[in-house]
């Protein structure tokens, strides 16, 4: 496991001298109605192995620059391609731990970040933002209640720290740094490596296995129910339906741990949609509605790009997480130094 994410930005402003830039239309994939497979039962075929890692670098609100613009210009996403190949270039230099810059922790070809070769590389998105709707590409802005409600639950962390600092304590460190979960959509998304899916089907199921940290989803589709509200899980409870080629997701029932974007997990529903659009494409699309904490509902999407090369591969988390032993072991070494008094924290290290 990665004890820090690196984050290479693909996104610029327009060429230097390229006047106004051109209307961009959305990409070819999407111009036509594609008509996927079908399943020996009859529903559209969206399995196979699929990778998201053409979504890195793609910011999840639209920047000034690129306002009212989904996608940027023939020009702009050539800009876009030659920085990921001079990436590249960089990325395949010698790498050297000993000589690296510690000046730029977490860079590629720091002390302090992954190999080069571990990171997934891939050709640049002609997205402006992820966020797709509202049109602006800007998160809604939140309720009353939902700023109180989030003051609140930070409020409380902080209390329940109880003077300890952010990596003193295993409880302090997220369930991702854990090799527990990355939650909903968390798992969905892009990171620095371990973007592999594989979606399987049957009748009446669609099965979705991550790489990163090789957690399944199994999504019903015969219309049962959602379960208790007394009943919650780290990726929620998923129902799904089709609405012509396109799988539709409603998940509830989310722990309070895992509820994304600091959402009220008694109100969230996340809609995704899995819509084929190319042979070798699904556009993946997630709504979060939940009217406590934001004035209307917001999207955003990406896409999955089915690769047969791109199989899920075994993802030993925990076996390497020395990530967790090195955050720790710095707290315990100034405790014996001295240098550290923790709190009475319930035996809890």
């Amino acid at each position: 496991m990665a004890a820090v994410v690196v984050v290479v930005s693909l996104a610029v402003a327009p060429l230097a001298g390229q006047g106004a830039p051109k209307a961009s239309a959305k990409p070819a994939a999407r111009a036509g109605a594609f008509v996927p497979a079908r399943t020996p039962w009859g529903d559209p075929d969206i399995s196979g192995s699929f990778t998201n890692k053409d979504e890195q670098g793609v910011p999840m609100e639209r920047a000034p620059e690129f306002a009212g613009r989904q996608f940027v210009t023939d020009e702009e996403f050539a800009s876009r391609i030659a920085r990921a190949e001079r990436q590249l270039e960089t990325d395949n230099a010698e790498f050297d731990i000993a000589t690296a810059d510690t000046r730029n922790a977490g860079a590629v070809g720091s002390a302090t970040s992954p190999p080069p070769h571990w990171l997934d590389r891939a050709k640049p998105s002609r997205r402006t933002s992820r966020i797709v709707d509202p049109a602006d590409g800007r998160i809604p802005p939140q309720t009353p209640e939902g700023q109180k409600r989030i003051a609140d639950r930070a409020a409380a962390r902080a209390l329940a720290r109880n003077g300890r600092g952010p990596s003193d304590s295993y409880i302090d460190r997220s369930l991702y740094d854990r090799c527990i979960t990355r939650g909903l959509p968390g798992s969905m998304m892009p990171a620095i490596y371990g973007d592999s899916y594989e979606i399987v089907q049957g009748p009446g199921w669609v099965g979705i296995r991550y790489e990163m940290i090789h957690e399944i989803r199994v999504i019903p589709l015969d219309g049962r129910p959602h379960a208790s509200s007394n009943i919650r899980s780290y990726m929620g409870d998923a129902r799904g339906h089709w609405d012509g080629n396109t799988l539709v997701v409603e998940t509830t029932n989310f722990k309070p741990e895992t509820t994304p974007q600091n959402a009220n997990p008694e109100a969230l529903r996340l809609i995704e949609r899995f819509t084929p659009v190319a042979p070798n494409k699904v556009e993946w699309s997630v709504t979060f509605n939940d009217p406590t904490t934001w004035t209307r509902p917001w999207t955003y999407e990406i896409d999955l790009t089915k690769d047969a090369s791109q199989r899920v591969l075994e993802y030993a988390c925990h076996e390497g997480n020395y990530a967790m032993t090195n955050i720790l072991a710095g707290a315990r070494a100034d405790e014996k130094a001295g240098r550290l008094t923790v709190p009475d924290s319930g035996g809890e290290r």
